[in-house]
């Protein structure tokens, strides 16, 4: 149940491998949808569904990231050819609706049947198995003559089985609204690169496309209200306001009509059922800061496609704890960012590599910390729980307040 990159991918790798997949996607998204700048742990996946060479071809190149930290302006740049052992050293700025297609074009030649409908599931009596309704079935023209073995929920934040089940979530702190948009004119500082600046209030993202870039703001939602009545009225308006946007978009244009997206960092605490699965955003979305939703997406279709051949309890249960160690790990990544203690480190770490001891130590930290932002090693509990004790015990007693997200 939905058509987006985590079910088309999935449905791609099953219906490669001879499992019979009906794949619904309505064809009912945004024009604009976040995650329009992938890591380059994606790289990986594009190549198992053979549609790099596509993928790049209609992509601005992202050679790496550049961070704005608050106060005196000062920027990071973070280039991924320069990440020590790194598998992958580039990843792509996606206009995500052809993206969207690309994924989908895929699971059709391996094999899926593409349903341009919306799926209804029901309750199938009184426990948590599911059940697609008798209408679903129907559109299907005979491809489903009877109740699917396996419902996967692909409905990104929809959560369609998990708001019909009531299934218990967890939710992070932040209470924020970002309001997201394309625009010409916008001044970057590196070509190519994703550029996440703190703000007054918030931060923000500039995503080079092909002939625009991508500006999201991610405001507390609040203080986002008092700038007007609209969406477009409160995104121009704060653009104008804070010093560190207009800085690069006083002499931008915006060209398309705002989004809005809300419920971000949450996250489900079951993924698997007697006869279903979430995978991508209809099991968890952290936050857009770091471009890890695409990611974890991508990754828990394929864990799950592994799954699903097996199709064990076990190998279930295993994708479920795989999933949530997943978001887990970015969770707390993401808290980083926003409490200071991310940045603090990296300043302490500029200080550090002039001194013998850091000298020595620098190599080992550049394996390390920087993979996990590349996603390559969001699942090695070393590298992830070095980011964690070094963000904790390894600021030289720099207060972090300094640089965190208000």
């Amino acid at each position: 149940m939905g058509g987006g990159p985590a079910g088309a991918s999935l449905g791609a790798y099953l219906a490669g491998a001879g499992v019979r997949v009906a794949l619904f996607d309505s064809g009912s998204k945004p024009d604009l949808v976040v995650g329009e700048s992938l890591v380059p742990a994606v790289v990986g996946f594009l190549r198992k569904l053979g549609i790099e060479e596509e993928v790049a071809s209609y992509s601005t190149l992202k050679p790496g990231a550049t961070f704005t930290m608050p106060r005196n302006q000062e920027e990071m740049h973070f280039r991924f050819d320069e990440v020590r052992k790194a598998q992958i050293t580039y990843s792509y700025n996606v206009p995500r609706d052809r993206l969207d297609a690309s994924i989908r074009d895929a699971a059709v030649r391996a094999g899926a049947a593409l349903f341009s409908e919306r799926a209804r599931v029901e309750r199938a009596g009184q426990g948590d198995r599911v059940r697609l309704s008798d209408d679903t079935l129907e559109q299907t023209g005979g491809f489903l003559t009877e109740q699917p073995d396996l419902v996967v929920d692909a409905s990104g934040r929809s959560r369609s089985i998990s708001r019909l089940l009531d299934l218990p979530t967890e939710a992070g702190p932040r209470r924020d609204t970002a309001l997201h948009a394309h625009m010409e004119g916008v001044e970057l500082s590196r070509e190519g690169h994703v550029h996440s600046s703190i703000l007054e209030r918030g931060w923000s993202w500039r995503i080079p496309l092909p002939g625009r870039v991508s500006v999201g703001i991610v405001i507390p939602s609040e203080f986002l209200a008092t700038f007007g009545d609209t969406l477009e009225a409160q995104y121009d308006a704060y653009l104008r306001y804070d010093p560190v946007a207009r800085g690069w978009s006083e002499h931008a244009k915006r060209i398309t009509q705002v989004f809005k997206y809300t419920n971000y960092q949450l996250r489900s605490v079951r993924g698997v059922g007697p006869n279903w699965a979430l995978v991508g955003d209809a099991f968890g979305f952290i936050d857009p800061v770091f471009s890890s939703g695409m990611l974890v997406g991508l990754d828990s279709a394929f864990e799950l496609s592994r799954v699903v051949l097996d199709g064990s309890e076990h190998a279930f249960a295993r994708y479920e704890r795989h999933v949530l160690r997943h978001l887990g790990n970015w969770y707390h990544a993401v808290g980083h960012f926003y409490d200071g203690r991310l940045f603090t480190l990296f300043r302490v770490g500029n200080f550090m590599r002039q001194t013998l001891l850091g000298g020595l130590m620098e190599p080992h930290f550049l394996t390390h910390l920087p993979r996990v932002f590349t996603g390559e090693a969001t699942h090695r509990r070393y590298s992830v729980g070095l980011l964690n004790f070094m963000c904790e015990y390894g600021l030289a007693r720099n207060d972090p307040a300094e640089l965190a997200v208000r």
